[in-house]
């Protein structure tokens, strides 16, 4: 959920700090109430785990490539 909504996962561990800030709520609560809000849904749709979602996106975005024209970068 977290990678759709265009965190970071590396970065996580800075905002798991609700134990310093008792007002925070836990990151994992937080996330889902994030990705409520913003997709109006409880869960992802298709959950995949992050090796197969790496794939898919570095598919798409060869298949995005490969649909371009080779000048449309500007080059002659």
């Amino acid at each position: 959920m977290a990678r759709e909504l265009g965190l970071n996962p590396r970065k996580l561990g800075k905002l798991a700090n609700h134990r310093q800030e008792s007002w925070k709520a836990p990151l994992p609560q937080f996330i889902e109430y994030l990705y409520r809000k913003r997709f109006g849904r409880e869960r992802p749709q298709a959950v995949m785990p992050a090796e197969q979602w790496a794939r898919s996106a570095a598919g798409q975005k060869a298949a995005r490539d490969a649909a371009a024209p080779a000048n449309a970068c500007g080059q002659r």
